[in-house]
């Protein structure tokens, strides 16, 4: 048998991370390594190396719609045996989080239940001179179906652990929005469990914060599950932000597709940090996962000077009995044949260029099942567009 070495993989396979809910067991990140290379680890605010402002609860309130059937929301202290169900943590914040909090929230659909309206999840930022630790379970038991927005708002220095568990024949759409204000930092890993026939939607829309990163990860725990993980993204001068994702194909006959699309614009006369993100997607189709059909893509718009996308696709297969497997990446600028056509259609290269880049995120954003979280993510496309010079 062999054992994981503390911090480290065995096998080389992107699955069988080292993961642990003590944060001990974790090394101090530093710059080269390699789940960290693009983060800039002094702007933490000491999360990373135990030198944060003090601990305190995150300020967190639930709204569950009038039509809610069968669902229930729990105040849980952190050794409660319903937490930590997805899994350990990857990395050292992550683990921070869970050694730091006093407790969190677990919100559980009932069996069967089918509920269309979302329940809404809204963190407050505590300000600064403190540090918020928390944890968000979302339970959706056998054939039931639910949604969840999760918004983020506010200032502050937060990290936290959300967690998906998703039953046989169930469905569980969920929507981050991360809209904290421009000096927050917040870091959040989240795992889902996948169960026999179910369907996972997750997506982020992250436009706020000074750094946010977050770390997906999904396991198919049995056939037939269907995960979809989609993103829209617009860095400004003095953002970061990272998405990291894994996607476990460990049984077969499983289905996954990722999209994510992001914007950058800056400023090289200014004096904060450049804009920058970066994207990671990791796809693992163990040896056992015949049938897997995945694909998974990022495309990335650099609008102006002073703005730096990173996009770093990973597909690792270990059987060659799949229905299908491919991935793609992209940074650029505009497509010189799209601006011309609209140029001679009568509209202005302003004009012709703004349109491209809401073109651009519609595809994600139309698929988003929430009809006022998608006008307000065109409001805000639209918001950062007039600030922009194309």
């Amino acid at each position: 048998m062999t054992t994981p070495v503390k911090n480290a993989t065995y096998h080389n396979t992107k699955g069988d991370l080292f993961t642990s809910f003590d944060v001990a067991d974790f090394d101090v990140p530093k710059g080269r390594d390699e789940v960290w290379r693009f983060v800039p680890l002094r702007r933490l605010r000491g999360l990373h190396d135990g030198t944060f402002a003090p601990a305190v609860t995150p300020d967190v309130r639930i709204d569950v719609p009038d039509s809610a059937v069968g669902v229930t929301v729990e105040r849980v202290a952190r050794d409660d045996v319903r937490l930590g169900r997805a899994g350990a943590p990857v990395d050292r914040i992550a683990a921070q989080a869970w050694t730091a909090m006093e407790g969190g929230y677990l919100v559980t659909f009932a069996k069967g239940t089918v509920n269309p309206d979302p329940v809404t999840i809204t963190v407050t930022g505590r300000g600064d001179d403190v540090t918020s630790f928390g944890v968000l379970a979302i339970d959706v038991e056998d054939g039931a179906e639910a949604m969840v927005n999760l918004h983020f708002v506010g200032s502050g220095t937060h990290a936290d652990n959300h967690e998906y568990i998703v039953g046989d024949n169930a469905r569980l759409t969920v929507v981050v929005h991360e809209d904290w204000n421009n000096d927050a930092i917040h870091m959040a890993n989240e795992r889902a469990v996948l169960g026999r026939d179910s369907v996972f939607r997750h997506n982020v829309a992250c436009f706020g914060g000074g750094i946010v990163r977050l770390v997906p990860q999904v396991k198919f725990t049995a056939t037939g599950g269907d995960a979809e993980l989609l993103g829209v993204y617009f860095a400004d001068d003095g953002q970061f932000f990272e998405q990291r994702l894994l996607v476990d194909h460990a049984v077969p006959n499983c289905r996954s597709n990722v999209l994510y699309k992001g914007a950058l614009q800056g400023d090289p006369t200014s004096s904060l940090p450049d804009a920058r993100t970066s994207w990671i997607g990791d796809v693992l189709i163990r040896s056992n996962a015949q049938g897997t059909d995945t694909y998974e893509a990022n495309r990335n718009l650099v609008l102006t000077e002073g703005a730096r996308a990173d996009a770093v696709p990973n597909l690792e297969i270990e059987t060659g009995e799949i229905a299908g497997a491919g991935h793609a990446a992209t940074v650029g600028r505009f497509d010189d044949e799209q601006v011309f056509y609209l140029l001679s259609r009568g509209i202005t290269k302003d004009q012709a260029r703004r349109l491209i880049v809401r073109g651009f995120f519609s595809e994600v954003i139309n698929r988003i099942p929430v009809p006022a979280v998608r006008e307000e993510l065109e409001n805000r496309i639209a918001a950062e567009l007039e600030n922009t010079e194309l």
